[in-house]
């Protein structure tokens, strides 16, 4: 994979290649770029999609910068990626984590011509649901954090209701999942970038205060909402919807909040419409 030396340190990142849009795809705490996988073998083959793995708990290699590893941080560092791979015209997805949410309210945002909000964290509910308050709880103490990531080895565990299992309705196929977890279980540095982030929750004011801005962004915003979803409100897609002056909602059935997992289909036919409709040089 190629790396992007950003300001916090080296992030890696696969990237298709083609000469039509440019999707950049973006993952949750304890996943990595990966989780797209599903989403972009199914784009067509001029479609560009970048996958970076931020350090959200499965990356390989600990930050040179842990103070810049939280929620404004590494909205900031998506930006940064944009640049340093000199990316325009972008169509900007998130899925799970709704901190680069940061990045469309305040910028800089210019290289961002559409997003697409998928089932990710909106308005108060940061982190989301049981399994994003219980990495936050372990985080407070880094033997509980230790502990939390070894017992992900285990199948049981994984897929208990209240914790992965609320993640997806079809289970994550398990080397992926090892994938996700192996760097936290094994690298100290790996569960400190875990730590710090998950620490950085954003106070209920600051989140009021981004949905305040958040009608600045006012460029294409597709929002992608599972209507059996356990973690994020299904109130909430709609809602945040209405906030973009260019919003648009789609509620997809018979999935969780891990639509590129359970519905993979829907998505890249739905992304690339997106895409599609941006204008270069908006």
């Amino acid at each position: 994979m190629p790396t992007a030396s950003l300001s916090a340190g080296q992030v890696k990142y696969a990237d298709t290649g083609g000469d039509g849009p440019v999707l950049v795809l973006l993952h949750g705490v304890n996943m990595s770029g990966s989780l797209w996988d599903g989403v972009v073998t199914r784009m067509p083959p001029d479609v560009r999609c970048i996958t970076p793995t931020l350090p959200l708990g499965s990356h390989r290699r600990p930050m040179a910068r842990a103070d810049l590893v939280t929620h404004r941080g590494v909205s900031a560092l998506v930006g940064e990626l944009l640049e340093a791979l000199d990316l325009t015209d972008v169509t900007l997805v998130l899925n799970d984590w709704g901190g680069a949410q940061f990045l469309l309210a305040d910028g800089p945002n210019e290289r961002v011509a559409a997003a697409a909000l998928v089932a990710c964290e909106a308005f108060d509910n940061f982190p989301p649901g049981r399994p994003g308050k219980a990495i936050a709880d372990s985080a407070r103490v880094p033997a509980l954090l230790w502990l939390a990531m070894q017992l992900q080895r285990f199948g049981w565990f994984r897929r208990a209701p209240g914790g992965w299992g609320w993640m997806s309705k079809r289970p994550v196929p398990t080397a992926v999942m090892d994938e996700w977890f192996r760097p936290a279980q094994q690298n100290r540095g790996v569960r400190r970038d875990l730590r710090i982030f998950a620490m950085s929750t954003p106070g209920a004011a600051e989140l009021s205060a981004l949905v305040d801005r958040l009608p600045s962004f006012d460029r294409p915003v597709l929002v992608v909402w599972a209507t059996e979803d356990r973690l994020m409100p299904r109130e909430h897609g709609p809602r945040l919807a209405s906030l973009f002056p260019q919003g648009r909602l789609v509620e997809v059935d018979d999935s969780y909040t891990l639509v590129p997992v359970d519905r993979p289909e829907v998505l890249a036919q739905e992304l690339v419409q997106l895409a599609s409709s941006v204008s270069p040089g908006r």
